[in-house]
């Protein structure tokens, strides 16, 4: 048996990126199109080093997540990079009054070490296959720009997309729905009546709609366009299960909730609570692949599918290794913005044209996460880096 590789060193580099035609809206948190517009965004990559020279490596670090990894990192250094169920408990437990984002992306890097080390793909090492995995376009927010502002430009966007070959489209709405639920409503319609059994249709408020009675105002409104699914629709921010069981009583289209709460234990409260259809996860805010798995196989349990939020190759890995899940999220897009996301990757696509002419993307086929960082972009808009924890042996 080959001995297994020990965390030697944790580091982080840091970037910048800008984002063109994007700005911000009315209270500056969600992204929207905006002609011209620059977006100064940092980025950071997590290395976790061993002493076998294989480098667990992430670029999706947060900044609440890094301020998390630097109070964690001590306690990776001299364990073994392949043990990662003790590693999981022992950073859950010591993460608990944090949110808990830290502990995810180190448990990506490790995974991302398993699969350089036995030189196979993640989907791999988690039983899975390669197949087609079907995409959702995962729009921008509305806009007051001249973007997305109104229904019809929501309806020539969707157009675009089902004649690209998305199966699915998501609507993610104005953040000005709190004091406008009618143009949300109309939205909705407009797009049932023009796509029915062309385009599954899915809508995010992403908890913007300002009561409860404005959210079922809007779900109805799911009801009469045949809907697939609907989520996060107003301001408890995804997280109360009484409010969300009493709109699943009286709205019929499926809820999909469970993006702002953590980790398996919360998840399954949820469930049993009977306050989500759909069964909300992402590696990245519960425990990494680890944790989404266990996420994944639990909602399995009861029936029910779990929806990986937000696109990315390793969401790609754990949707190949699980049977109950129907799409995969490739966003944010926009008809008139290139890409809402950094190019650390060589040869990946996450963008709106991401897609085959079937509307379906792969898992990646390299060791470990299996895509290649882009290294000269990365040092071409490097503006810094640092030891978090431990010193090189190699």
């Amino acid at each position: 048996m080959r001995e297994a590789p020990v965390i030697t060193k944790l580091d982080v580099i840091h970037f910048e990126h800008t984002i063109r035609d994007v700005g911000r809206d009315y209270n500056t948190f969600n992204m929207v199109y905006e002609a011209g517009g620059r977006s100064i965004q940092p980025g950071a990559i997590l290395r976790v080093h061993t002493d076998k020279g294989i480098i667990g490596e992430y670029p999706g670090v947060i900044g609440p997540a890094l301020a998390e990894i630097k109070t964690i990192a001590s306690y990776l250094i001299g364990k073994e990079a392949l043990a990662r169920e003790p590693i999981y408990n022992d950073l859950k437990r010591g993460s608990r009054h944090w949110a808990m984002l830290g502990m995810g992306v180190v448990d990506i890097c490790l995974w991302d070490i398993a699969g350089k080390f036995y030189d196979e793909p993640l989907y791999r090492l988690l039983g899975g296959e390669k197949r087609p995995l079907k995409a959702y376009a995962s729009t921008l927010h509305g806009d007051e720009n001249g973007g997305l502002t109104t229904p019809q430009d929501f309806e020539d966007f969707a157009s675009q997309c089902l004649e690209m070959g998305y199966k699915a489209f998501k609507v993610h709405g104005w953040g000005l729905a709190r004091d406008n639920i009618d143009r949300e409503v109309a939205n909705v319609l407009n797009l049932g009546e023009k796509f029915a059994g062309k385009l599954d249709l899915l809508i995010d408020p992403a908890c913007e709609i300002r009561n409860f009675g404005d959210a079922l105002k809007l779900g109805r409104a799911c009801d009469e366009a045949n809907f697939f699914w609907w989520e996060d629709p107003f301001q408890d921010n995804g997280v109360s299960q009484f409010a969300h069981r009493k709109l699943r009583q009286m709205v019929k289209t499926p809820i999909l909730q469970t993006e702002h709460i953590r980790l398996l234990e919360q998840h399954v409260d949820f469930i049993v609570a009977d306050a989500t259809d759909y069964v909300r996860c992402g590696a990245h805010e519960d425990g990494g692949i680890t944790g989404a798995m266990k996420i994944a196989h639990a909602t399995e349990g009861f029936g029910l599918d779990v929806e990986l939020h937000g696109p990315g190759p390793v969401h790609r890995h754990i949707m190949s290794a699980i049977r109950n899940t129907n799409f995969f999220e490739l966003g944010l897009v926009h008809p008139n913005v290139k890409s809402t996301k950094a190019p650390v990757y060589i040869n990946y696509n996450d963008d709106l044209d991401g897609i085959d002419s079937d509307g379906n993307v792969y898992a990646p086929d390299g060791p470990g996460i299996g895509v290649d960082l882009d290294w000269d972009w990365i040092n071409a808009h490097k503006i810094g880096e640092e030891i978090i924890a431990g010193q090189s042996t190699i």
